[in-house]
């Protein structure tokens, strides 16, 4: 186990992540030049589309060491956007130490100090890491003055690299083998393994990645997963390289894989502990936390008869994503689906293209929502996470809202900008502090319903793209929350339906409307577009009817036979919009999403 480190990388969005590992890899001949590219952890189109990462990735690498020993490098390569940070989370419950990355070009941004607390609450060794000072505008003085000023470490302490052309690789890994200390633990204890990943393979079933707490796990083992009480027999255990690599037995210390054949998604959970039936251990691990859906949507699918099709595909996502919560729904208008909890707006959208390309599944996605507390004049506490949930307005003593504090990091220039967008969202300016001259940290109190929809990318664009932001929970507070409903010719469509503070609703209700009128087809009568909340019609819309020309076969001839033809079309365009069914486009539900100020 001297021969063990376990470590990761975190830093903000863009920092360099992945091309370092990348040259950890190259540096150590964990990767042959053959199967070396850009991002080569990041095995999704999407990550690679996107620039970003999405899963934390975890990788063995054997490292030879001037000292002439041969040291094993457990590295979790993790996203760096604030809709992923249970990934991260996840990632530091497996390690001992985390290389802390910064750019040399932007210096400490929002999402560095937020993994940079989750690290310290996990007792890690943190080596801070300079990146990118091959670039021209690095300004390595200033970014090693911020890094002392936030960790309190020596100047010394601070490795300089490029992630790009590869210097100071070597530095880090001794650093890596010098610094981090090796897993605590004990080989002859009974077998306690902490699942920290999994993932479906449609030949061999469930794949579970873990990290081995005391004991040691051999193949052909009798193990048994402790919350769920389940036994398998270990049919496959191993590392994980590049590709997983198979082994006889992964000891104390070290992160691997097992294949026991389970084809049930809900047989897996991801902070479970793994134990050998047996001889089994005492307790489970401790310290893994549940994650907090922040936002909410339905998923439906586009056709009714692929539900269950849909549940499956589900299941299977979360097990790869566990930061994905859902649960059964019906809607008037979509049929059945599920209502989903996603840590942010990013989050959704991978989820959905996620479903679509790796699971070929159409879905709508509803407008996403959070969720509110309601408390009735009986004195019960109801949570409303969608607009269906929430109770007569009547009943209802008064509703509460969650908050969240925001922190913003920006240049002193920007200030103007940011503090119009944030008390236009009803925020509250809470702290202002210079970091350094050239950088100013703003703290805010605002209520998490105004950042789902577009408050991050107006923030960069009010910005120019030098803010950085993040954000934390902290709890409910009372709010004046009505629910609109958009009426399509005095019918409810409950699937448009929002819950919004009051006074945005004359606004949101009159934009929507508008939207809805481009968007929804013209039927051969006329459709009316209203938002409501309660009787009250805040915004309408007319959607005009398509008119057939019925007098064009006359030429000449009597008036009456006119008048004939047209009250006999609008005696037929009476009964038809009595009867007739408006279909509303996926477009539609999309457009709320990127309703414009």
């Amino acid at each position: 186990m001297k021969q063990i480190r376990n470590f990761c990388i975190i830093a903000h969005i863009d920092h360099g992540k992945s091309t370092l590992a990348d040259r950890l890899l190259q540096f150590t001949n964990t990767i042959s030049e053959r199967d070396m590219m850009n991002q080569v952890l990041d095995d999704m189109d999407l990550e690679r589309e996107k620039g970003i990462t999405i899963k934390s990735h975890a990788i063995q690498i054997d490292y030879r060491h001037s000292d002439g020993e041969t040291y094993t490098l457990n590295l979790i390569d993790t996203p760096g956007h604030v809709d992923f940070s249970y990934e991260v989370s996840r990632a530091l419950a497996a390690c001992e130490g985390a290389l802390l990355l910064v750019d040399a070009t932007q210096g400490i941004q929002a999402q560095t100090i937020s993994n940079l607390y989750l690290a310290i609450d996990n007792d890690l060794e943190i080596i801070p890491v300079i990146n990118k000072i091959d670039m021209d505008g690095a300004m390595i003085e200033e970014v090693k003055d911020q890094i002392i000023e936030l960790i309190g470490c020596k100047p010394e302490e601070i490795l300089l690299a490029s992630g790009r052309t590869g210097i100071g690789v070597e530095g880090i890994l001794d650093a890596i083998v010098n610094r981090i200390p090796p897993p605590k633990g004990n080989p002859d204890a009974p077998l306690q393994a902490l699942i920290f990943d999994s993932v479906f393979n449609s030949f061999r079933g469930i794949i579970v990645y873990y990290r081995i707490v005391n004991g040691a796990i051999k193949k052909g083992d009798k193990v048994k997963f402790v919350s769920t009480g389940q036994e398998y027999e270990a049919d496959e255990i191993g590392i994980l390289k590049l590709k997983m690599t198979e082994k006889p037995e992964v000891k104390c210390g070290d992160v691997g894989y097992i294949i026991t054949g389970i084809k049930n998604a809900k047989e897996v959970k991801v902070g479970d502990t793994i134990t050998i039936s047996g001889n089994p251990a005492p307790e489970m691990i401790k310290g893994f936390q549940e994650v907090k859906p922040m936002v909410f949507a339905g998923i439906f699918p586009v056709n009714t008869d692929e539900f269950e099709e849909l549940r499956d595909c589900m299941d299977k996502l979360q097990l790869n994503d566990a930061s994905l919560t859902f649960e059964l729904e019906t809607s008037k208008a979509l049929g059945f689906g599920f209502r989903c909890g996603f840590l942010g707006l990013l989050h959704m959208e991978i989820i959905q293209e996620r479903l679509e390309r790796e699971f070929n599944q159409t879905v709508i996605t509803t407008v996403p929502n959070v969720s509110f507390i309601a408390y009735t004049t009986r004195k019960e506490k109801i949570i409303v996470n969608n607009p269906t949930e929430f109770p007569d307005p009547v009943k209802t003593e008064r509703i509460e809202e969650p908050y969240i504090k925001a922190q913003i990091i920006t240049k002193p220039e920007y200030i103007g900008n940011i503090m119009t967008l944030c008390l236009t969202k009803r925020g509250m300016l809470i702290n202002q502090s210079y970091l350094t001259t050239t950088r100013v940290e703003l703290v805010f109190e605002m209520p998490l319903t105004e950042i789902v929809f577009d408050f991050y990318d107006k923030l960069k664009s009010q910005t120019r793209g030098y803010a950085s932001f993040d954000y934390h929970p902290i709890g409910y507070r009372e709010a004046d929350i009505v629910k609109m409903d958009i009426l399509l010719n005095g019918d409810k469509v409950d699937a448009l339906s929002a819950l919004i503070h009051r006074s945005k609703g004359q606004d949101f209700g009159r934009k929507l409307c508008e939207k809805l009128k481009e968007l929804v087809p013209r039927q051969q009568f006329q459709i009316a577009i209203q938002a409501a909340i309660g009787a009250k019609i805040l915004a309408r819309e007319n959607i005009s009817a398509m008119r057939k020309d019925v007098t064009a076969k006359c030429y000449g001839g009597d008036i009456s036979r006119k008048r004939k033809l047209l009250e006999k079309q609008k005696e037929g365009k009476k009964r038809m919009r009595q009867i007739g069914n408006v279909e509303i486009p996926q477009e539609a539900f999309l457009a709320v999403l990127k309703l414009e100020d």
